[in-house]
């Protein structure tokens, strides 16, 4: 069986890292990488503490570099064959879940499998923004050739993935993961933050597309084949 690299990126999450940490670190993933993307509130303590129970590598960031940053660190970091992504902000996580993203990629069913929490404000099964979730699991070999975009792709990351996929004819595979939970920013920030925060996001996701457009010309051609 391939070695698996599980990978939680970090930024401000105090509430929920220690869940999400001791469920990961608990199921039979042979790696467990947490980075820490310059946390400024209690998220470092809480992952020290943690770190005497339970195995993990742990990698502290200075200073938030981003989620492609982090990400691209932990990809880096990592020895296993298969990486599987999981939020670090999730809510009722459970075995179930990690089972789904990963054994379809042992079992050679996709190339990417990308999860869908199913406790979001928007019905998961007519969810337009489903490609963006950060729950997702991939080969490392596949996702290796863009690790240095990847670093300064910040929250246009996820993007930058499904359009190097697309170029590259990969087959990714959607998976419901029932009942788990994904708050929005307006659950996390107040609602001017929440509107600044997605302003700035979408920015990113766009800049991202647009020094990317090489790969959105190769992925429509990849379809027009089809």
């Amino acid at each position: 069986m391939k070695k698996i690299t599980a990978i939680i990126c970090v930024f401000n999450e105090e509430k929920t890292i220690k869940d999400v940490v001791i469920k990961v670190a608990d199921y039979f993933f042979d790696e467990v990488i947490v980075v820490n993307d310059g946390s400024t509130d209690k998220s470092d303590d809480i992952l020290n503490t943690l770190s005497r129970n339970y195995e993990f590598k742990y990698i502290k960031l200075e200073e938030n570099k981003g989620k492609g940053f982090a990400m691209a660190t932990g990809i880096e970091n990592a020895t296993g064959e298969i990486i599987v992504f999981v939020d670090a902000d999730l809510s009722d996580l459970k075995e179930d879940h990690l089972f789904e993203l990963t054994m379809p990629l042992v079992n050679k069913k996709a190339d990417m499998i990308l999860g869908q929490a199913t406790e979001t404000l928007i019905d998961y099964s007519v969810n337009p923004f489903k490609s963006f979730t950060g729950e997702r699991s991939v080969f490392k070999k596949d996702i290796l050739p863009i690790v240095d975009k990847m670093k300064h792709s910040r929250f246009g990351v996820e993007t930058l993935i499904n359009l190097y996929y697309q170029a590259e004819g990969k087959k990714v595979k959607y998976v419901m993961l029932g009942g788990l939970k994904h708050p929005t920013k307006f659950d996390k920030v107040s609602k001017q933050q929440a509107i600044k925060e997605f302003v700035k996001e979408g920015h990113q996701i766009a800049l991202t597309a647009f020094k990317n457009s090489d790969l959105i010309t190769s992925s429509i051609k990849n379809k027009l084949r089809i």
